[in-house]
Order: structure tokens, then C-alpha cells, then sequence
């Protein structure tokens, strides 16, 4: 507690509360989402190597867009919403 901080309105944070929620090392919703499309394609179309493929990749990006920034799906979500600013 530094000097500045006022008596009584501090409180303690816990880690798990401000880091995003990763599935394997994924996104939540992208892995479920994920996960879903690949069990579709394999077990409903009966494609399981182009399932498992896609699952593979899916996750493989997933996982890579997660280290490079854990909150990269909001930002690409919000990055769509937007126009461009030099749109002609």
C-alpha cells in the first residue's frame, strides 16, 4: 500500500477475474464454436479427415491469435462494425 491510498477502499483481485477464459489455449466461444463445425463436417457429413483437418486449423489459429492478443475476437468483432475511415 503506497502512502496516496486511502484506509478501507482497497481490495484484493484475483488473477481469474481479469484474464479471458481459454479453452485449450483458444477463446472459449471459438474453440465451442469450432469444435462444433469439425464434429458437423465429420460425424454429420461423414468427412473426417476434412473435419479433423479443419479442426486442426481452426484451433491451430485460435490459439495463435490468442497469444498474439487474448482479446483479438472482440477487437476483430468491433473492427468489422466499423467503417473505414478513408473509405472512398
Amino acid at each position: 500500500m503506497s502512502d496516496n491510498d486511502t484506509p478501507g477502499f482497497e481490495v484484493p483481485l484475483h488473477r481469474s477475474l481479469t484474464e479471458p477464459i481459454l479453452l485449450g489455449g483458444a477463446p472459449r466461444t471459438v474453440a465451442i464454436a469450432n469444435g462444433t463445425l469439425a464434429a458437423a463436417v465429420g460425424l454429420g457429413l461423414q468427412l473426417w479427415v476434412p473435419g479433423l483437418v479443419l479442426w486442426l486449423v481452426g484451433h491451430s489459429l485460435a490459439v495463435w491469435g490468442a497469444r498474439v492478443d487474448a482479446q483479438f475476437l472482440p477487437v476483430f468483432a468491433r473492427h468489422l462494425k466499423q467503417r473505414a475511415l478513408l473509405d472512398v
